[in-house]
């Protein structure tokens, strides 16, 4: 490595790593926190549309992070990682990438088929499906969206779990690319 290699991801990556990760940890706790309260309260309603709109979030969000992420090369990880690692990297970030948009379109497609129009919080207006409404469809993509949320909460367990090996076990640089 020369001393042109870049040690870290750009302060852009960074931030849109940083930015959809707080985006991401939002869905989950809002869509958790529905079932604490009584449905006649109206809270659980609002909370699931927070839930969508920071599903919203996370997918505007990645649009850039990928754009940034196939524009630059990262960093390398100090000590190189063995091959079979490094394609084991490579492999669950392209899963993490295929989760972040997979999940809030799936969301979107939800809320089309069920609803036929994606209100917009603080005002009348919604956003018309392109799509003839059908319930069935709509619960059947519900169901596809809840079991790939909770298998994305495996992918991003092993994300975790990987950046804890490389920190204490490892001792290799890859955490501080990311800070």
């Amino acid at each position: 490595m020369n001393s042109t290699t870049p040690q870290r991801y750009s302060a852009k990556a960074r931030h849109f790593h940083w930015s959809v990760a707080s985006f991401v940890v939002l869905a989950y706790a809002l869509i958790l926190s529905t079932d604490l309260f009584p449905r006649s309260s109206g809270i659980p309603d609002v909370l699931l549309q927070s839930h969508f709109w920071a599903g919203i979030g996370v997918l505007l969000l990645a649009i850039p992070r990928l754009l940034e992420r196939l524009r630059r090369t990262p960093p390398p990880v100090t000590p190189a990682l063995h091959p079979h690692l490094e394609r084991l990297s490579r492999v669950t970030h392209w899963a993490l990438y295929a989760f972040l948009f997979a999940q809030p379109l799936l969301g979107i497609f939800t809320v089309w088929l069920s609803d036929g129009a994606i209100p917009v919080p603080g005002t009348s207006l919604a956003l018309p499906s392109p799509f003839p409404v059908s319930p069935g469809l709509g619960h059947s993509m519900e169901e596809v969206h809840t079991t790939l949320g909770t298998i994305f909460y495996y992918v991003i367990g092993l994300h975790l779990a990987a950046v804890c090996w490389h920190q204490f076990v490892r001792r290799d640089n890859l955490l501080k690319r990311m800070l």
